[in-house]
This record gives C-alpha cells, structure tokens and sequence, in this order.
C-alpha cells in the first residue's frame, strides 16, 4: 500500500544554471541564477520561499550561506549533506515539511563552478583515516575497487563498462544542454587514458560546472502554476558504510534497501517506470544500480546494457540527459537527476523526450558508493 505521502506535494518550479563552463561566476552565483529560474518558471519571487534545502562542495552550513545570499528568512531549512544523493533525501526531507505546515514553498538547490575554479573542490569523498596509507586517488579508487571486484566475481567485462558511457553519449547528443557531444564507441572508452584500473577516462564522470534548483508547494496548490506540475510519489535512503573499505560487499550497495523501499513507498512495480535517473559518476555506477535497484539480477548488470539496451532507442530509457557521464558533473550530480525527470514528465525534453514518461524513478549516491537514495516523480496520470 502507497504511503500517506504519496502525491501530496509537487515541483512546481525547474531550473538549471551554467552547465558545462560558467566562468567568472562562483558556485554560489550559479546557484542563484539556477534559483531565480526556477521562481520565474513557477511565477514566484524570492519572498515567496519559506523553506530551504540545500547541499554544496564549499559551504560548511549550506542551507544558512544561501539564505543570506538570496536574502531569504525561511521558516524551515535544512543541511543534510550525504554527497551526491543529498538532493534526493531533500525531495523526502522537502515533502514532509509541506505536509506538516514547516513551510509552504521549499527550494532545493545546488550549484559549483568546480570545473572553471581548476577542478578544486572540497571532496565529498576524501580518504578516511584507514585507507590514507595505502595512497587512493579518491573517489575513483574505491569505484575501481567495485569494479574490479564486479568483473572477478561476475565476469563483467570492460566492454560492458564501456557500453555505459556510449548509452549515455547517445542520450547526450540529443540534448543541447549537454557539455560532451559527438561520436563515442566502446573503442574509444577502451583506448583512453586509464585512471585507476579497470577504469579509463571514457567511465569516469566529466568535471563541469553547473547549479540546478526546484521548488516544491503542496499538492493542493499545485495546479495554480503556470508549469505542469510533478508530483512526489515517495522515496527512501539507506547507508552502510563511509569508507569502501568498510563496505560489506563491493558488489552491492544500499540501493538494494532504499529501492524496494522507496517502491512500497510510492505503490509501484517496476513495469511502472518510464525512466529511470542513476547517478553514474563512473560507469560501474549504472551496472550495480540496475541490479541492486532490481532491474536485473545480481552479477546480470554488464549483460543487460549490452547492445544499447539503455540506449536511445533501446528498451529501458536510462540517463536521458546524458548523464554524470556526458551532460553535466559540478562535483555532486544528485540535482540533475531532478532536472531531467522533471523536463521529461512535462513532456519539455526536446528531441530526446520519451514517448511516455509519466514516472520516474531517480536514484542519488553520495560518498564512495556510501549513501544511496531512490526517489520517484509522477505525473498527475501517475496520482
């Protein structure tokens, strides 16, 4: 049975801010423009906002640095910071605070100039004390690390990993936004630079800048908007370690709690799910989530994107955007799955919008393969 939250609240608001190269602006500065967008496309203004959710790579106290940059006093905020999935939890977080009258018009947001500012950011994802001697090249050790494991115990192979990259380069070439474009083959993943072995440059995430906002308001107000609206249909977290070295099993991750879980919140199957967001800052990242988020048996991940299955044109939409992969990654993704799910539900994709598309399901990872959360937005078909 759907939980009580099910569709009671609704993004009424979408933006995203200097994806790829924004130079001269800071993260903050992106974050605004990305902000100030999403209130002209609901058609509110700054005081309108009561409620602040906000994660970032520079700010100690996230949600209280954007409140004095904006000028907002808000009612409700809150910090949670879990890496890349911070933006997910914030939907959930977002959602029961509009339902128990916290706040009546929340922002979620985020913004970076990592990539104009020289690739220097605060890493989410620094060595902790029992992994600093044996000298990782945070994060992708640790994504290597499961990867290699993935391909010892699975026979995974290093093209399957490289079709991951080409799916996302498909779906990049159809969106304008996308900072890499252009032809992308399995060879050519293959043949770059390796970075941490197994993995080359081609299944690593790009380093752009970028900011993405949204604002949310209860169901009830919803349809007062001048956007279609996109309603919240549940989601969940889990988390089982900080450092990989402590993760259980470098195969499966907490995605394999918060999936089911989010599903039972949100009352859907998987035969429900038109497109499907995953955090892909490597591309080991798609293969594990597939198969922990249940699309797929365990150790079937590398098989299943074989042959442009997640591809434009193949049989699950996955990454539409183009992905960590492809379109855009200011070191944490999580507001660009939102992004995406929002522009394919009101049907404003462009040349890459799905036929059908009134669920999403969006999955955040944070750490190294850390926290996890699965997250679902509907239409009102979906309601």
């Amino acid at each position: 049975m759907a939980h009580p939250i099910r569709g009671r609240t609704a993004i009424v608001g979408m933006a995203t801010a200097g994806i790829g190269e924004a130079p001269g602006f800071s993260g903050i500065e992106l974050l605004a423009q990305a902000t100030l967008g999403a209130l002209a496309d609901a058609g509110l203004k700054i005081p309108d906002i009561d409620g602040i959710f906000a994660a970032t790579s520079t700010h100690a106290f996230p949600s209280m640095s954007v409140a004095e940059y904006l000028g907002v006093k808000p009612r409700y905020f809150d910090s949670t910071n879990i890496g890349g999935s911070s933006f997910e939890m914030h939907l959930l977080q977002a959602s029961l605070a509009i339902e128990a009258g916290l706040c009546d018009v929340a922002l979620i947001c985020y913004g970076s100039n990592q990539r104009t500012a020289g690739g220097r950011l605060v890493s989410m994802s620094e060595p902790q004390w029992h992994e600093t001697a044996y000298n990782p090249r945070h994060p992708i050790t640790a994504y290597a690390l499961a990867a290699a494991r993935h391909m010892h115990e699975y026979g995974t192979s290093r093209e399957q990993l490289a079709d991951v990259a080409v799916a996302a380069r498909g779906w990049a070439n159809l969106n304008p936004e996308a900072f890499a474009r252009g032809p992308l083959t399995r060879e050519d993943v293959l043949g770059s630079r390796m970075i941490s072995d197994p993995l080359t440059k081609g299944d690593c995430c790009l380093v752009t800048d970028g900011a993405a906002a949204c604002l949310l308001v209860s169901a009830d107000r919803a349809k007062d908007f001048p956007q279609k609206p996109v309603y919240f249909l549940g989601g969940a977290g889990a988390n089982w370690h900080r450092s990989i070295v402590a993760m259980p099993d470098l195969t499966v991750t907490a995605a394999s709690e918060s999936g089911p879980r989010a599903f039972d919140m949100a009352g859907l199957t998987h035969g429900d799910v038109d497109l499907v967001m995953l955090y892909d800052a490597f591309t080991i990242n798609t293969i594990l989530f597939l198969e922990d988020l249940g699309f797929c048996p365990k150790g079937e991940g590398g098989r299943f994107v074989e042959g442009g299955r997640i591809a434009p044109g193949g049989e699950l939409a996955v990454n539409t955007n183009g992905g960590g992969l492809s379109c855009v990654h200011p070191g944490m993704y999580g507001m660009f799955l939102i992004a995406e799910a929002v522009a394919q539900i009101r049907g404003a994709a462009g040349k890459r919008q799905l036929q059908q598309a009134d669920i999403a399901l969006l999955h955040g990872n944070g750490g190294t393969l850390s926290s996890q959360v699965t997250a679902f937005l509907g239409s009102e078909n979906a309601i």
